[in-house]
């Protein structure tokens, strides 16, 4: 068998012959799926036609109730495009598709697609860019702004539906946004509880519109997710907001509460110059690492004395009045102590909602601020973040096995005032 070998400006000619334009390729796919979506339409809604009229077009029957009267054209928007129909007029029957409802412009699935982008985070401005770009017709805020009045009613379903099971760790938290009052921008605060179940599975609880992250703000929240079915969970990790410590011990008197590792730090930063924070915050977070409460305590207590020595006496007194309060983790499995003893998991939802809020600025009203911020929970709660298992709850079952065989009950030793040294035993 002979080859022939092809020469260069052969190769150059069968390059010029096989040559394939795919714009215009995809243009012309994209004008038979078009047409082909046009047709099929314009079919069914001629077949409905023919059940209202009990009869085809041209047919005589007795069986007959009326009579076609031409057509009127419409536009409507589909994912293929915009596309032409002819819409039978009947001479007494009111021809009321089920295909296609009256009056209306866009296919539902379009007008779902833009509701979903504009609560993953897409400002309006750009969802108009997308449907240009995509379906070749510009959507106007208006438009947005009217499809997303349908849904609220679906998110207040979701922000007050019953809360079944049992929660074992419980995070609090609230954000500040802007809003419009009485041609004033200011602060409205919203308060967010976000659970883990029995499962180990993460779930948005509630969240609500507080005007101040106060005592009374707070009493309502809790007491509106009691409501609901929130049963007394045996862990509730938060900041230290005004109020909220006083309104969990009336509302859940029996759950212990933890302060949030990361805000006291915070707190404790406040008091301490610059040059020394990288420093102090490695001895803070040397506390929160010790393998049990007691080495904890004896670990605050040398803190104290090292930032006392360090002349830094506000920050000491504010780890030796609040560093009890941050211990409430010991008391569950050490498997859970990074992911109970801070508001961190609270925080990556609401860094969400900072991000899907920053493209907005000020909103007309407070409502309008709750509306979105739920949405975003909803639509992360509905992916893989309320899903998969947080937590392995199999750990908490053996210790209270654990706990139950020894006859010991839940709780750890009482705290030793800092000021004073326990004394060693004799040798």
């Amino acid at each position: 068998m002979v080859v022939k070998k092809i020469s260069g400006k052969a190769e150059k000619n069968l390059n010029n012959i096989i040559k394939i334009d795919e714009k215009v390729v995809q243009d012309h796919l994209g004008d038979m799926i078009k047409g082909t979506v046009e047709d099929t339409l314009n079919a069914l809604l001629d077949k409905e036609a023919d059940y209202l009229c009990k009869a085809a077009r041209y047919e005589r029957t007795p069986k007959r109730k009326d009579t076609r009267a031409g057509y009127y054209q419409r536009d409507l928007e589909t994912r293929a495009g915009k596309v032409k129909l002819r819409v039978p007029k009947l001479r007494t029957i009111p021809f009321d598709s089920a295909i296609i409802q009256r009056y209306r412009r866009r296919e539902i699935s379009v007008e779902e697609a833009l509701v979903e982008m504009y609560l993953a985070g897409v400002s309006v401005r750009r969802v108009e860019d997308i449907t240009q770009a995509l379906w070749g017709t510009r959507v106007s805020a208006g438009t947005v702004s009217h499809l997303n009045q349908k849904i609220y009613q679906t998110i207040e379903d979701w922000r007050n539906r019953t809360i079944g099971g049992n929660h074992v760790y419980v995070y609090l938290d609230g954000i500040v946004l802007k809003r419009t009052w009485g041609h004033e921008v200011k602060n409205v605060s919203l308060l967010v509880a976000v659970g883990v179940n029995s499962e180990g599975v993460r779930e948005v609880l509630g969240i609500v519109e507080g005007y101040k992250e106060d005592k009374e703000g707070w009493l309502q929240f809790l007491r509106h997710l009691k409501s609901r079915g929130l049963k007394e969970p045996r862990l509730i990790t938060s900041d230290k907001c005004l109020g909220l410590v006083e309104a969990m011990e009336e509302v859940y008197p029996g759950s212990d509460w933890q302060r949030c590792i990361v805000h006291f730090y915070r707190n404790v930063l406040v008091s301490v110059p610059r040059r020394h924070m990288r420093n102090v915050a490695a001895m803070l977070k040397a506390i929160h690492a010790q393998e049990n409460v007691e080495e904890a305590r004896k670990k605050a207590r040398t803190v104290v004395k090292d930032l006392k020595r360090m002349r830094l006496h506000d920050a000491a007194k504010t780890v030796e009045n609040g560093i009890e309060e941050t211990f409430s983790f010991y008391k569950y499995p050490s498997e859970h102590w990074r992911r109970i003893r801070s508001n961190n998991p609270l925080e990556r939802l609401m860094r969400e909602i900072r991000r899907r809020t920053r493209v907005v600025g000020s909103f007309p009203d407070g409502k309008s601020a709750l509306m979105l911020a739920a949405s975003r929970l909803r639509y992360v709660a509905s992916s893989r973040w309320g899903m998969v298992r947080y937590l392995n709850m199999d750990h908490l079952s053996e210790l209270d096995k654990e706990k139950a065989i020894n006859n010991v009950t839940v709780g750890y030793p009482a705290p030793t005032p800092m000021g004073v040294v326990e004394e060693q035993p004799d040798h």
